[in-house]
């Protein structure tokens, strides 16, 4: 697989394309296969920390540190409800503010029960942003492929919701959306939302190379949610990942450069599970064909 991806890499013909594999934010899970993956990262890279119910926030910023420490951009992903209450928003806060990290990922978050009192990213993010935590920047999701779990008028109504709160704290924002392989289906969410008045800049979030199986069986085992449920419903999909060789990041790259600029896709997120080698490999084959 990893080798036909490599052959099938963007080539110059996608200006705007390289520009955000050039940028992409690589997404890394704290396990023991952490150190690893961070290896395999490209020189000054941008790290995305997911926050996961079986390890918890106190995970998250011990990961968060050391990739900081190793001379990457990292930026926390922080879940509502894994979230006690107001005292732990302000040990967050504090955290950030001593360690001048200025941009976080706000999730809701996989866990069955809330910690505390925040069942949602929208009411998390409100105590967070009176907790004065120094952010320039946080990032929200999206969810072009819904959510088996919330309506999506719920989904439209909390993107919108955190806009505008965002706006009234002075905070710049963008919206990361969650792992979709059709690429007509985020057309049509991101001409929805956009008519609609949702204005943050959106950061596309794609698997990068890993194996097929191991992104099914790690999916489950993490509890990353609507990032696999794409994959369990639709059986083509399936299909089409473990068949060796179909998966290429950008393939689907290509099909959504036409509405790269109309819609304003600013960031790539990419979801590696750990497995960096592969995708820091293809990022600079696809970057090389310049």
């Amino acid at each position: 697989m990893h080798d036909d991806a490599l052959r099938q890499a963007p080539g110059p013909q996608n200006q705007p394309i390289q520009g955000l594999i050039e940028a992409m934010t690589f997404e890394l899970i704290p396990l023991s296969t952490l150190d690893a993956a961070i290896d395999s990262l490209p020189p000054s890279s941008t790290v995305s920390v997911t926050c996961s119910p079986t390890k918890g926030l106190g995970a998250t910023i011990e990961a968060t540190d050391k990739v900081r420490a190793l001379g990457h951009d990292a930026i926390p992903h922080l879940s509502a409800r894994l979230t006690e209450g107001p005292d732990r928003v302000a040990d967050i806060a504090s955290w950030l503010r001593q360690q001048e990290i200025d941009k976080v990922f706000i999730v809701g978050g996989d866990a069955e029960h809330p910690a505390g009192p925040y069942p949602d990213a929208l009411s998390f993010l409100r105590d967070l942003l009176d907790a004065d935590p120094g952010l320039a920047s946080v990032g929200v999701t999206a969810y072009p492929d819904s959510h088996p779990l919330i309506a999506t008028d719920k989904l439209h109504e909390a993107l919108h919701a955190k806009q505008q709160l965002l706006a009234d704290a002075g905070v710049q924002g963008w919206a990361s959306t969650q792992m979709c392989f059709d690429s007509a289906m985020i057309t049509r969410w991101l001409h929805r939302e956009r008519e609609m008045g949702f204005t943050l800049p959106i950061h596309l979030g794609i698997a990068g190379v890993v194996d097929a199986k191991k992104l099914v069986t790690m999916g489950m085992r993490l509890g990353v949610g609507a990032s696999l449920r794409y994959l369990r419903k639709n059986r083509a999909a399936v299909g089409r990942l473990l068949a060796p060789g179909a998966y290429d990041p950008g393939r689907l790259l290509n099909e959504l450069a036409p509405t790269i600029g109309p819609s304003n896709i600013t960031g790539i997120h990419c979801f590696t599970f750990n497995q960096v080698e592969a995708t820091a490999q293809w990022q600079l084959e696809a970057l090389s064909t310049v």
